[in-house]
Order: C-alpha cells, then structure tokens, then sequence
C-alpha cells in the first residue's frame, strides 16, 4: 500500500532557488566571521541528554527533543514508574540522548573535550541546524539553522565591541535594517536584588523577556501568579517606563542599583559598550531585554529588523562560565547567534535578494544523439574548464522538449550542435531571453563565455 507523502509539523523540503538564497546569506556571514578571525567547527546533530538538560531554563529544558533508546527501550523503564505515569522517571531510563537545542553548550562541551588541541582565547563560527520542541508559527520552525560566533577564553570587553560590529556589518552587507539591543545580566541581577527578589532572578528575567510579546500588564499578572511581591511587580513598571537615549537611561537605572555591587558593574560595563562603540550602530539599550537562558552572565543581545513582523533576526551574550558544568571552571566566553529562517524570510519580504539566475547553469547543450551529445560534451568541459557552469541535455529527446527545460531552467544560452555543424566548425548560439541567434566557431564559442558572461552574470 503507497503511503502519501508528508513532513513533520515545523520541517520543510528546501527547492534550488531557496537554498541558493539561504547559501547567499550563509556565505555573506562566514565571509564576515573569516575576517574577524573565526574558524570553522562541527558538533554532532545528537548530544548526551545530560549535556543539554538544566542549561536552558526550565521552558527550555522541555522543548529539548529527546531520542529514545536504541533496542528495548521500555526493558530499562521501572515498572511501578510506568504504571504511575511518572513521565520524569520514566524519561531518564528510556531517553539518554537528544537533538541538540541550540549550537552553545555543545560548544562547551567541545571546548573541554578538545582543549588540548585548541589556542585560546578560541573563536569559531559554526553553521547547522537545531531542534526545538516549539508551536511552529511564521519565522519559527522545529527545525532551523543557527549561525553562530562564539569566542572563549577572555573576558575583555573588547570582545563585546567586536560582536556589536559582526552584527552591523553582516547586516549591512545583507541591507537588512535592524536594531541591535543589548542589556546585561549583572544588571538584572543588581534590579533584583534591589527589589528582594535576588534569589528568583531565573522567574524574574524569564517574566521579563515575555514584556514585548505579552506587554506589561501580561507580564505583572505572570508574577503576581508566580508569587511575587508588588515591590517587584511595580519595579517592572518603573523598568519599562524607562525613557531617553541609552545613556540617559543608564543614568536612570544607576540610581535604581546603587547599592549593588553586580548591579554597579552591569552599569560599569555597559558604560564601556556604550562609550567605545562606533558612533554609526544601530545600538540601542533595552533594559528589559533578559535573554531567558539561564548560562547568560553579562552583555547579552538581541537584534530585530524593524521593518518586518518576525521577532528578533540574532541574538547572543556573555557567559562566564559555562565550562564549568562539564569540569573546566574559569573560561570567560562570549557568543551571538544569526537566526537563518528569520534572516531569509526579512529578506524575502523587503525583496532584497539579488536575481539568482546567476547561480544556475549559463549554457545548455542541445543533445542531437549519441555522437553529437560527445562532441558537446567535451565543448562542456572546455567551458566548465573556465568556469562556465555549463550542461548536455542527456537524452536524445524533441527539441521542444529541450528547449522548455532551458527556459524553465532560466537558463540563458543554448548551442545547437548537430551532425552539420560539428563538420563545419560552427556552431548556433541562442541567446533564450532575445531570442538572438549566431554562429560561432569553437574558439569564439570559448571566448564569448570567458570574456562576457562574467561581465554580464557576475561570476568571478
């Protein structure tokens, strides 16, 4: 019985002309990361479950894919744990793997794995996808690419500086408009400690990043529900009623953390971003920008494009010590992701890729037969040779039929070669878009494509 054909919710098959466009952005942003000296790296698609749980949060921890064992998977379940439907119990006996949730704490996890073999401070991009166990919705899937930079090893805020301007310029490069935010979370800390709440900064800072999608009365229900005090749900007002430019708003927020030691230095060092960031970035300070992964220490950063509905286009941040859970303590690192699917889809709605057309095949060579399709199949090479991106229609079929698959192709030439033409050394060029035709010898053939298409098409 055939089975029709489906994906799972939150996945998509990818044609040509997407992927030609996601490579387009991909290869703006390594460009940008190669100059500011990253290197590449891989990690596995699956990670242990122990290496990715309690690093995320509490809603993050449960949007982690986790693998079933490989066998009998229920033989290591207990039995009373099964009846009960002690889900938690049941989950580390039949689960010890997991699709990986996000590119960081496996790059952790790479760093003491392989620190004997790396130079630090280390900086490396890394480009794969990732899982999350999330409600697909525009701009959101199940399965996604990150773009990822991370530098560890130093904790100079010059590091900082040098994201913010990663940021700028793989933007610029792609003409996106956005707003880089940033905030810190020492900051927060000192907020919550000015409040009393220094012990719940995880509830505090995940009730705050919720302030700009469910607004600020949504926001003070969700602590008043999570048992907070009002002292803390009117300082979330005073937060968000925040006014001026950055350093107006850091002047006011000073005053809110003066007696805090962290919350002073969230303040010290924000200064410092602030003061030494070129004068041109779209850089905005967001006090209410929490970031709510727990391993966040310092800096973090979001960035939106403002002229589309998407939420955020990247987002990153400080952690001080994320080794530290798998044994390496004191390695300072600093990270900023690029969200791919939200990058292309702001790009497809500004209409700012460029035409694509110039990635496809150039020239398409007519298959006449077994001999003619030889004579140019070796015409093919001779261009491919100069790096022409060229192709033979590999079946003897109607011209028509050939013809429809260059136009469909947007491929822009045809040559036409046939028994005649290879005894005269010439043969018909079809220019597809004019509908212009010539006759060519196979050296002129050679150096129309090596000396025009370039020109024309844009390949180098």
């Amino acid at each position: 019985m055939s089975v029709k054909p489906s994906l799972p919710k939150g996945t998509r098959d990818m044609l040509p002309e997407t992927m030609l466009r996601r490579e387009y952005i991909i290869d703006h942003l390594k460009e940008v990361f190669k100059k500011y000296g990253f290197a590449p790296i891989e990690t596995p698609a699956m990670e242990n479950l122990s290496t990715l749980t309690g690093k995320y949060g509490e809603e993050g921890d449960r949007l982690i894919f986790k693998l079933l064992r490989s066998g009998d998977f229920l033989s290591h379940a207990d039995g009373k744990s099964l009846a009960d439907k002690d889900s938690s119990a049941v989950l580390g006996a039949i689960s010890n793997k997991a699709l990986r949730y996000d590119l960081t704490v496996p790059f952790a996890r790479f760093v003491v794995q392989n620190q004997n073999e790396i130079q630090f401070p280390f900086k490396r991009y890394q480009v794969q996808p990732v899982w999350r166990a999330d409600r697909p919705q525009k701009g959101r899937f199940t399965e996604f690419y990150q773009c990822d930079a991370d530098a560890v090893g130093s904790d100079s805020l010059l590091l900082e500086l040098d994201f913010i301007r990663i940021y700028k310029e793989a933007f610029q490069k792609l003409k996106v408009p956005v707003i880089i935010k940033i905030n810190n979370r020492k900051l927060l800390a000192g907020i919550a400690e000015s409040l009393g709440i220094n012990n719940r900064l995880g509830d505090f800072t995940i009730a705050l990043d919720k302030l700009d999608k469910i607004g600020l009365q949504g926001v003070q229900k969700e602590l008043k529900d999570r048992g907070f005090e009002a002292e803390a749900i009117e300082g979330i007002a005073r937060i968000a009623a925040l006014s001026g430019n950055n350093s107006e708003q850091l002047a006011q927020i000073e005053e809110l953390v003066k007696s805090s030691e962290i919350g002073n230095r969230g303040v010290e060092e924000l200064r410092f971003v602030l003061e030494h960031v070129d004068k041109d970035t779209p850089l905005q300070l967001d006090l209410t920008l929490a970031r709510g992964l727990d391993y966040y220490t310092g800096a973090i950063f979001e960035v939106v494009a403002p002229d589309v509905n998407l939420g955020s286009v990247g987002g990153g941040g400080r952690y001080d010590d994320l080794t530290a859970i798998f044994g390496m303590k004191g390695l300072s690192g600093i990270g900023i992701s690029f969200g791919l699917d939200r990058i292309y889809l702001a790009m497809e709605e500004l209409d700012l890729f460029p035409d694509m057309e110039a990635e496809g095949t150039e020239v398409l060579f007519v298959n006449f037969g077994l001999e003619e399709s030889l004579y140019a199949l070796k015409l093919a090479n001779e261009l491919r040779d100069l790096r022409v991106k060229a192709e033979v229609y590999p079946d003897s079929a109607k011209l028509k039929k050939q013809m429809d698959f260059a136009n469909r192709k947007n491929i822009p030439y045809v040559v036409l070669i046939g028994t005649h033409e290879i005894e005269k050394g010439s043969f018909a060029l079809k220019h597809m878009h004019s509908g212009e035709q010539s006759n060519m010898s196979r050296v002129e053939l050679l150096q129309h494509f090596s000396q025009n298409i370039p020109s024309e098409y844009g390949r180098h």
